[in-house]
């Protein structure tokens, strides 16, 4: 399974902008497994780039491919399948329910399409130092909080590969570390891709293809 990138380029973006970036206008590959950190400084298009591959914006020159299809020809059906089968996602502004609970946001996705048990949700949640939270509305939790439930959250269905928008921002280098090493551990147990997107290079991702915006 793979992703193709076939010379993208952002409607809004003039040709020079791109001139030197090993995405943009670029033949570029995605395989399933594949670890690959994507180094974005900022006004690059590094969200743009998430929400092309997730299917959210359509805004761009040039196709995307998954497995041959072009993503544009999509529809909303195959989109939503191919989301809740192949595809998972951290936002930057990371979507949550803010007025339900914490433990209600983890496990409506989790029942969509369930990856893992019921108590997984806690085991996460204990490891992200998040576990008196689970029965708090999530608008009450700061921003720090919110972006571990966001990845527990991401965490909690099947997917082939994982799309990270900054998912650290708001983080000390221990809950970094220790939310990196759950992200790599899930992705390991389904041999998955990783697609980490961010402003500059995370050192404790084993990134194996980095990429310059």
């Amino acid at each position: 399974m793979q992703i193709s990138l076939k010379k993208i380029l952002p409607v809004f973006f003039s040709q020079q902008p791109a001139a030197n970036s090993q995405i943009w206008q670029q033949e570029v590959v995605f395989n399933k497994g594949e670890y690959i950190h994507i180094i974005a400084p900022s006004g690059s298009g590094k969200t743009s780039l998430v929400h092309f591959l997730y299917g959210l914006k359509k805004d761009y020159n040039g196709e995307i491919l998954y497995n041959n299809e072009s993503l544009k020809e999509f529809n909303a059906e195959k989109l939503a399948l191919w989301r809740q089968q192949h595809i998972s996602i951290v936002f930057q502004d990371m979507r949550l329910f803010t007025e339900q609970t914490v433990l209600q946001n983890l496990e409506i996705k989790r029942l969509l399409h369930p990856f893992h048990p019921a108590d997984k949700i806690t085991t996460m949640a204990k490891r992200l130092g998040i576990e008196n939270k689970l029965g708090k509305l999530c608008s009450t939790c700061s921003y720090g909080e919110q972006q571990r439930i966001a990845i527990i959250r991401a965490l909690l269905q099947p997917f082939d590969f994982l799309l990270l928008d900054e998912p650290f921002s708001h983080l000390d280098e221990a809950n970094r570390i220790k939310a990196m090493e759950l992200i790599e551990e899930e992705a390991a147990v389904r041999n998955a891709s990783i697609i980490l997107a961010d402003l500059k290079e995370i050192s404790y991702f084993k990134a194996e293809k980095k990429l310059v915006m």
